[in-house]
């Protein structure tokens, strides 16, 4: 009986991780208290996955932050702007990477694949001098081993480390990441030495770049990083994992083909086409850690389906060689089911987090080898009968709604230069209009009031008052800073996707469910188990109330069908884009009342649009087609003078810039500043953008206060490759994250730099 894990939730199961960070980076705790917290999560990791029986048993997958940082730690590839000067690497300088001090910004962070993790990009160059600064995979081994636990240390591969890097500030672009390989292989050698010598017996390297169309170059790199770690792999079990998506067919043949590798890892959940690749040909001798149970949603899994699966590979790679595993990593679903207490019963039923995920491991390994627990089987049977013939899935008017949109491309009758001009003479806006992304600082009393009254602790005459003072609040402080276009802070949502999932039918939500976004982020994902509909309006009392305090355009703050999706739970009974296409319908319903009720700019973000591009280059039309289409339906009957934006964040988007302004918004607000203005290269090479743009300005995710100087500049680096009549001043994302002594004076020198620049632009005319 062989079971494995590939990774777990590191942030406990009611974000104890989150607590002692925010803690200490706030002063109030210690590094060892800080130590202490991670200890104790990490212990009750191991000691739940082998209670229930895993053999295979995962470490290092803990992070304090993010495990691509870690392993550039370990690589020692810190910038030169930390002031690292050789050790090992401590808080100081791992945080600062991360988030940025006082002097420097942290480093750009990005999508890990096609999640909603983000990780901090590695920023490398030919002068990187590599060294084994960060020992920390071989220290939690020692640490799981003195407890009496053999694990499986898990690296991050040297392919998918450089193929996640970027070049280096000051790096020619052409300058190949690739030849670095040569640099690092040496300080996995180390890694792998120590290991060993600490009586490892597997150690897991996960390469999920594999399953990416990878160029010839890319391919050979992989072989020979492994070539060349393969003396180092003597005496010790190599297990090489992939997920997120099929390997290629070429990519398999080369994978399945090092030698002194003992095992191979896939996902066989998002990787329908691998079965047939294992039925063409699969080395006798090594191990095949099957995923096939989901590591990425929340349902439970199809216990005989899934020993249906297993049942055939054991039939292609023999009878003791099939592993069964989870498709990915743990990480991207909640922690455990046990802590949800007001869970609707039968919607719970239907559920697996991923302490329940370990379970379903376990008791597919057991029924795998004749020692099937009948009554687990037969349970996990009823539930799925259940979530098939309950009434509460389907909505026929929906269904019906959807069919309907098939006959339209649902574009606005006018092209986006006929609108602005038509918006500006109704707005009167300067040049450079400055706005932000949605949300101000949730303070402590702020969220005691959401609280208190989702306990029903207080009226809703009482909640609505402290709102409404909030708001009153947060657009005095606006007008008092100069922003030209408003917005009313949000204080009436804790999350942007789970405020809109709590107004529409077919959610559910849970009160533990935590996933982790980035560091201390984290975010609660609503399930999806149904038909998607409106019951009634969500966002017009809020949007009004605040309009009605000013005389600035206050922008109505949705959040777009295709993030709503992506930052779901989804259900898995029907095809993605069909769910979207309902939750677009909703939306639409929305943004028709708010133009109603005389909101002249909407806002319909849809952060999540790039990270739910799939891997492979073959399936993203179709997606991009889907998704685009899918934002367009919820503004396309709006009139010509009012504006529609969208906000985008966190993503590489140059390469799918042309499906961005084929969704046709007035104006796009998107992340720039912590990328090194990535995004504007796709100007410099000619791409022709009508529409408005707002290229962030500053990086909220840091609490560094950029200058007036130095946004200034980013403005001037706008203006070298946008026009001056479309472009917009504002920050990378929403504020809620941050607190009002970092807003206020960042808010006040982008102002003070749009101001400047306008000057300067009036002078020279």
């Amino acid at each position: 009986m062989t079971s494995h894990i590939v990774g777990y939730p590191r942030i406990g199961p009611k974000r104890e991780l989150k607590f002692a960070l925010e803690s200490f980076w706030e002063g109030k705790s210690s590094a060892e208290e800080l130590k202490q917290v991670a200890a104790d999560l990490r212990f009750s990791i191991w000691k739940q996955m082998a209670e229930v029986g895993i053999k295979y048993i995962p470490s290092n997958t803990f992070s304090y932050y993010d495990h691509v940082l870690d392993t550039t730690a370990m690589l020692g590839a810190v910038p030169p702007r930390y002031g690292w000067n050789g050790g090992e690497i401590g808080f100081d300088v791992y945080f600062s990477m991360a988030r940025g001090n006082a002097s420097v910004p942290a480093m750009e962070m990005t999508k890990w694949f096609d999640t909603n993790y983000h990780y901090i990009v590695p920023e490398l160059g030919p002068d990187v001098k590599f060294s084994y600064a960060s020992h920390k995979a071989v220290e939690e081994y020692k640490e799981a081993k003195a407890l009496g636990l053999d694990t499986v240390p898990v690296l991050i591969g040297p392919l998918s480390y450089l193929l996640l890097s970027k070049p280096a500030k000051g790096v020619d672009k052409s300058f190949s990441l690739l030849s670095l390989v040569e640099k690092i292989v040496p300080i996995y050698k180390e890694v792998v030495a120590e290991l060993k010598a600490a009586g490892a017996t597997w150690i897991q390297f996960d390469e999920p770049s594999l399953v990416l169309d990878l160029e010839a170059l890319q391919l050979q790199t992989f072989t020979n990083a492994y070539s060349e770690l393969e003396s180092s792999f003597s005496g010790v079990n190599i297990l090489i994992e992939t997920y997120f998506a099929d390997v290629p067919i070429q990519t398999y043949k080369a994978l399945t083909s090092l030698k002194n590798v003992a095992g191979f890892g896939f996902d066989l959940v998002r990787g329908t086409r691998t079965l047939n690749f294992l039925k063409s040909g699969f080395p006798s001798d090594k191990y095949l850690f099957a995923g096939v149970v989901d590591g990425r949603n929340i349902w439970a899994n199809d216990l005989a389906a899934s020993l249906c699966i297993l049942q055939v590979l054991e039939g292609i790679v023999g009878k003791d060689k099939v592993v069964v595993s989870t498709s990915c990593s743990l990480l991207h679903t909640a922690v455990d089911l046990v802590n949800e207490t007001k869970l609707d019963k039968e919607i719970k039923s239907w559920l697996a987090f991923a302490a329940q995920k370990v379970v379903e491991v376990n008791a597919l390994a057991r029924a795998l080898v004749g020692q099937k627990d009948q009554a687990f089987f037969a349970s996990n049977a009823t539930s799925h009968a259940s979530r098939r013939s309950s009434p509460r899935v389907r909505n026929e008017n929906v269904q019906r709604a959807v069919v309907a949109l098939k006959d339209s491309d649902h574009r606005r009758a006018t092209s986006v230069s006929a609108r602005l001009a038509a918006q500006q003479k109704k707005l009167n806006l300067p040049i450079l209009p400055t706005t932000t992304i949605g949300s101000f600082p949730q303070t402590i009393g702020l969220r005691k009031v959401r609280r208190e009254y989702k306990a029903k602790k207080i009226t809703e005459y009482d909640y609505v008052n402290a709102m409404k003072e909030e708001i009153s609040k947060v657009v005095k402080l606006q007008e008092e800073l100069g922003i030209d276009v408003l917005v009313h802070g949000e204080p009436e949502r804790n999350d942007m996707v789970e405020y809109f999932g709590e107004q529409l039918s077919g959610f559910a939500f849970t009160v533990n469910g935590w996933v982790q976004s980035y560091g201390s982020r984290c975010v609660k994902p609503p399930i999806i188990y149904g038909d998607v509909s409106r019951p009634r309006a969500m966002t017009v009392f809020w949007s009004s109330t605040a309009q009605s305090m000013t005389r600035r355009p206050m922008k109505g703050m949705l959040t777009g069908p295709v993030t709503i999706l992506n930052w779901s739970f989804v259900r898995n009974d029907q095809n993605r884009h069909e769910t979207c296409y309902q939750i677009a319908l909703a939306i639409r319903d929305e943004v028709e009342d708010l133009e109603r009720a005389g909101i002249n700019i909407i806002q319909i973000d849809e952060a999540a649009l790039r990270e739910g591009l799939p891997l492979r280059k073959s399936e993203q039309p179709f997606y991009l087609e889907w998704a685009v289409q899918s934002f367009r339906i919820t503004n396309c009957g709006v009139k010509n003078t009012t504006q529609i934006h969208t906000h985008m964040c966190y993503s590489n988007f140059n390469d799918i810039i042309n499906a961005i302004i084929n969704m046709d918004a007035d104006v796009i607000t998107i992340e720039n500043s912590r990328s090194d203005e990535k995004l504007l290269s796709v100007f410099h090479e000619g791409v022709k953008y009508e529409a408005g743009i707002g290229p962030g300005v500053y990086d909220i995710h840091s609490p560094r206060i950029p200058s007036t100087e130095e946004l200034a500049d980013r403005i001037n680096k706008m203006l070298a490759v946008l026009d001056n009549r479309v472009l917009w001043i504002n920050p990378d994302c929403g504020l809620k994250t941050r607190k009002y002594s970092e807003v206020e004076p960042a808010l006040r020198n982008m102002v003070a730099a749009a101001k400047l620049i306008r000057t300067q632009l009036a002078g020279s005319n």
